[in-house]
């Protein structure tokens, strides 16, 4: 029997329909079958993409202000609250701070070194000197040989694994364990604090280490002082009657309405 594309494309209709399967096996199959025509069967093949499932995009969840404060705040441990502190303040991901050396803190330059991050660059991220201080203070406790955090061996860094059970039990703490919050949501505050507070694109691109300008710009759509000034063009239109709610008794339904 010859294989046809109608075929093909009733096959992987089946596979992502049916079966339930991703945009990843929805690809993997379309590319096992380009090659198994332009190689074996020596025709020409064209994928039909249009029948992928579309990538879902969602936006990353982010804490506020206060729920960050309120995170840090359920430590009691300096070390680990100090983790958090640094997490927020620089932005740097979970195998960085795992990395971080003591030489990493340039504190004259009010910055933080990190080396060999995502795609084996080096970048720098900013330094708070309310955290700087708290640096201090938890280095002349724990004494910290080479990486910033020990585990439970001299000179030995905290691993990732660690740190981030650290910051879970941290989020259950501060009553937020029914958000979807994680270690990641941490770096997604400090970028979007960022552009809540008028930080510039590029700049926030350079402190994440982000190869993209396009990754950078999801916090665009999570902020929410960007909205804030915004006028709703509705609300421009004349109205005949701006309140239509002004004839309604006051102790009718309106104390149920949930929005």
């Amino acid at each position: 029997m010859d294989f046809d594309n109608e075929m093909v494309v009733q096959y992987l209709l089946y596979i992502s329909k049916t079966l339930g399967c991703g945009r990843s096996k929805c690809c993997m199959a379309a590319q096992s079958i380009a090659f198994f025509f332009r190689h074996v069967l020596k025709k020409p093949y064209v994928i039909p993409t249009l029948i992928y499932p579309r990538k879902v995009q969602t936006l990353p969840a982010v804490m506020s202000a206060e729920e960050i404060l309120k995170v840090i705040e359920s430590v009691d441990n300096i070390k680990h609250r100090v983790m958090l502190m640094l997490l927020y303040s620089t932005g740097i991901r979970l195998s960085e701070l795992s990395f971080l050396r003591i030489t990493d803190i340039d504190s004259k330059a009010m910055r933080v070194n990190v080396k060999l991050g995502k795609g084996a660059k080096d970048r720098y991220t900013i330094l708070s000197g309310q955290v700087l201080l708290e640096l201090r203070a938890y280095y002349v406790q724990y004494r910290p040989i080479e990486f910033l955090f020990n585990g439970s061996h001299k000179g030995k860094r905290y691993s990732p694994r660690t740190i981030e059970k650290v910051v879970q039990n941290a989020i259950i703490k501060a009553g937020l364990e029914n958000k979807d919050y994680s270690v990641h949501t941490i770096r997604h505050s400090f970028a979007t604090h960022l552009v809540d507070n008028g930080t510039d694109l590029h700049t926030v691109k350079e402190l994440l280490g982000h190869n993209s300008l396009r990754t950078t710009m999801q916090y665009l759509h999570v902020s929410k002082k960007r909205l804030e000034g915004v006028v709703n063009p509705f609300d421009m239109l004349p109205k005949s009657d701006p309140n239509p709610l002004k004839n309604v008794a006051p102790g009718s339904l309106l104390h149920k309405i949930r929005f």
